[in-house]
C-alpha cells in the first residue's frame, strides 16, 4: 500500500470504464467576509502556504482571491472588495463557507456531455482560459443548495493556479512540517427528504458509487438523529458523505446547520494527516478549539476491547480528545474542530487512517453528543 493509499483510503480503479472519470480534488473555493484575514488564519493556524493571488491589482475589480496549499489540499479564499460584488449577497445569506467543490477531470467536455444527458444543470459551459503559462479548460454544474462543482482540466497549464492569478508568497514563517497533507472527504448537509435525491445525482450524473450508509441507532442519540449516505468516485479519492435530519426529540446538528447556513451546503472538510497528535498539538498552540470528549469515552471497556492496539497509548489520545475507531480493514484516529466562524456551520475534521476505509462509525454517538453539548450552550438544541 502506498503512502497516499493509506493517507486517504484509495482503492484500485480502472478509469477507462468510468463514464465521468475524476482525477481528484482541484480546489475548495470559499466565500468569506474577509479574505485577507482568513488567508492569514489558514497560514498561521493551519500551516498552509500562500501560492497565488488575484484582485484589483491583477484586474479583478470586485473581489480578492487567495490560493493556499498544504500538500495536495488547495483552498481558494474569496472575499468581496466592491460592495456590489455578488459575493456580498452570497456571504450575507450563508456566512463563511464553501461555494465550489472543484474537481480535476481529464476531459471536461466528456463529463459535461454525460452530466447534461443525465439531467444536470450546467452553470458554465466548457471554455478555455489562457495566459503565458498555458490553457485551463473548465465548466461548472450545480449541486445541492448554492454549491457548485467546477470541472477543471489543467493538464496543459503550468502557472501558479489559473489564468488571472499571479504567484504570491507570504512573509509568514511557516512550520517545517505540514499539519495536513490532503483532503479526505467533504460532507454536505441537505434538507429532510433530499439525501437520496442527491445520492442519486452523484450516482447517475457523476458515476459515483455508494460507499456506506448510516441510519437508525448508528447515528442517533437520546435527543436527535440524522441519516447519512456516502458516495465516492471510482478510486475513492473524492468522497462525499451526505446528511439529512431525522425525527428526534430535539433539533439535530443538521437542523441547526440548515437554519444558520440558510440552506444546504458543506458542513465539514476532513483533512488527512500522517501524525494527528502533532497536528492537534500545533493547532491548539495556535488557539484552534476542538470539540470536547469526556473521559468516560476512553474508560469504556467495550471501546477498549473493540479498538485493540493502536499506534499510541489510549492515554495520549485521551489527553488530546482524539477519537479512535476500528473496522475490518484497520483503524482510524479523528478529531473535530469547533465551527470556524461566527455561525455554527462549517468546521474541520482531522483524520489519520491506518487501513480503515470508514468514517468512524463507532464514534458517531460520542461525536453527536459532543455537538449537542455545543448546541445546548448556544441555545440551539
Amino acid at each position: 500500500m502506498t503512502i497516499e493509499q493509506q493517507l486517504v483510503g484509495l482503492i484500485e480503479h480502472d478509469d477507462s470504464v468510468d463514464p465521468f472519470p475524476v482525477i481528484g480534488w482541484d480546489a475548495l473555493v470559499w466565500v468569506v467576509g474577509n479574505a485577507t484575514q482568513s488567508a492569514h488564519f489558514l497560514q498561521s493556524a493551519f500551516g498552509m502556504r500562500l501560492e497565488a493571488y488575484s484582485g484589483p491589482e491583477t484586474g479583478i475589480r470586485d473581489h480578492k482571491s487567495f490560493v493556499l496549499r498544504s500538500g495536495a489540499a488547495r483552498f481558494v479564499v474569496q472575499g468581496a472588495v466592491d460592495p456590489d460584488s455578488p459575493l456580498v449577497a452570497h456571504h450575507d445569506r450563508h456566512g463563511d463557507g464553501i461555494v465550489d467543490i472543484a474537481l480535476e477531470v481529464p476531459d471536461v467536455d466528456r463529463c459535461i456531455a454525460w452530466a447534461r444527458d443525465h439531467g444536470a444543470r450546467i452553470l458554465v459551459e466548457p471554455h478555455d482560459e489562457s495566459d503565458e503559462f498555458g490553457t485551463v479548460r473548465s465548466a461548472a454544474l450545480a449541486t445541492y443548495g448554492d454549491t457548485r462543482h467546477t470541472l477543471v482540466d489543467r493538464s496543459g497549464y503550468y502557472g501558479p493556479y489559473m489564468p488571472g492569478y499571479v504567484a504570491r508568497t507570504s512573509t509568514h514563517q511557516r512550520r517545517t512540517a505540514r499539519l495536513f497533507q490532503a483532503i479526505d472527504h467533504v460532507v454536505g448537509n441537505v434538507e429532510l427528504g433530499m439525501m437520496d435525491r442527491w445520492v442519486d445525482f452523484y450516482r447517475n450524473v457523476m458515476g459515483f458509487t455508494n460507499m456506506a450508509e448510516f441510519v437508525g441507532d448508528d447515528i442517533a442519540t437520546e435527543y436527535s438523529a440524522l441519516m447519512s449516505k456516502v458516495v465516492a468516485n471510482g478510486n475513492h479519492r473524492v468522497k462525499f458523505p451526505l446528511n439529512e435530519p431525522a425525527v428526534g426529540r430535539k433539533r439535530s446538528q443538521i437542523d441547526e446547520y440548515l437554519e444558520f447556513y440558510r440552506g444546504p451546503g458543506v458542513q465539514h472538510i476532513a483533512l488527512a494527516t500522517g501524525d494527528i497528535l502533532a497536528t492537534v498539538d500545533a493547532l491548539r498552540a495556535e488557539g484552534v478549539e476542538f470539540l470536547q470528549t469526556p473521559d468516560t469515552y476512553y474508560e469504556d471497556p467495550e471501546l477498549r476491547a473493540r479498538i485493540g492496539r493502536v499506534r499510541v497509548p489510549v492515554g495520549e489520545l485521551q489527553r488530546r480528545g482524539i477519537l479512535v475507531d476500528r473496522d475490518e480493514d484497520g483503524y482510524l484516529l479523528q478529531i473535530f474542530t469547533r465551527p470556524l466562524a461566527d455561525r455554527p456551520t462549517v468546521f474541520f475534521e482531522l483524520i489519520e487512517r491506518h487501513g480503515s476505509l470508514g468514517f468512524g462509525k463507532g464514534n458517531f454517538k460520542a461525536l453527536f453528543q459532543a455537538i449537542e453539548r455545543e448546541q445546548e450552550a448556544r441555545g440551539n438544541l
